[in-house]
């Protein structure tokens, strides 16, 4: 079963850099460390059950034609970005055969590690989606325990914007009703109603998947999904972060040079709050909570 958003790949040409912006936002982001056969690194920010990924490519490694480190260093020299969203899997196998049943073309369930600077090595199983079923999620189901990955850095995180676990993503499309089709028959789960989204400008559909929503949104007039969708073309542009503070995170931010966030009333009628593409990375990172 699909449990919930695991993860956010963020892709930086510069891994350092990445660190510094995510940092001057408000979260404690630590090295991850090198991904076994990949020519891979990464930084990580976790949170209660789920991380923000900030993943690079290392320098001096020899990259296959071909291979996943080449279709990432391509995405980087778009300008990369917001690239993926991971959904996590308490039995993948059986996910992947119910996928299969409904005509999904997904991969075989495929191992892999990473292994920290403190020579921890974390693993998982992952699964990815075939060319005619091209969407930007893969799934995963850890075999490393949650409480030792929790501990991956050294220290439980604490993040100076509260930031507690990811609330949603955003997906930028073209067509919500065919896309939200298409990812209701990949999910195995029902196509949700069509909602207008107040912050993101957008007609959106929102798959629950546990505490976390994956959003699928079509522009419906100036905002930041038209404005992703112009500058990227369809992916995922948004993070959406519960946090235990808004203006504790704003003051954060505006000290460490980031502008304040532009702020807005979500169609729930919480208030919430955006970091720019220019200062993240190419992702809006919102938040959401008390004040």
């Amino acid at each position: 079963m699909l449990t919930r958003i695991d993860h956010v790949m963020i892709c930086v040409r510069d891994l350092a850099a990445g660190i510094d912006a995510y940092t001057r936002i408000g979260f404690d982001v630590q090295p991850g460390g090198t991904h076994e056969g990949r020519a891979t690194h990464n930084a990580i920010a976790f949170f209660q059950d789920d991380y923000l990924e900030l993943l690079s490519l290392r320098e001096g490694q020899t990259i296959a034609a071909g291979s996943s480190d080449a279709r990432l260093a391509e995405f980087l020299a778009k300008g990369g970005g917001f690239r993926y969203v991971a959904l996590q899997s308490d039995d993948l196998a059986a996910d992947v055969a119910a996928m299969r049943r409904r005509g999904v073309e997904v991969s075989e369930v495929a191992e892999g590690a990473r292994r920290t600077p403190a020579g921890m090595e974390l693993t998982w199983k992952a699964a990815s989606l075939g060319p005619n079923n091209a969407l930007p999620i893969f799934f995963v189901q850890h075999l490393t325990p949650i409480e030792e990955r929790r501990r991956q850095s050294g220290r439980s995180s604490r993040h100076p914007n509260g930031a507690l676990r990811v609330d949603r993503v955003y997906i930028a499309v073209a067509d919500v009703a065919a896309a939200a089709a298409n990812y209701g028959r990949v999910l195995g789960m029902p196509v949700p109603k069509i909602q207008r989204g107040a912050v993101i400008k957008a007609d959106m559909a929102v798959f629950d998947l546990g505490p976390t929503g994956l959003t699928i949104a079509q522009p419906a007039e100036p905002g930041p999904a038209a404005e992703a969708l112009a500058r990227r073309g369809p992916g995922p542009f948004q993070a959406l972060y519960r946090t235990s503070g808004m203006d504790v995170a704003a003051r954060f931010m505006e000290s460490h040079g980031v502008p304040p966030p532009a702020r807005a009333i979500r169609n729930t009628g919480e208030h919430a709050m955006l970091v720019l593409p220019e200062h993240a990375c190419g992702a809006y990172i919102g938040f959401v909570g008390p004040a």
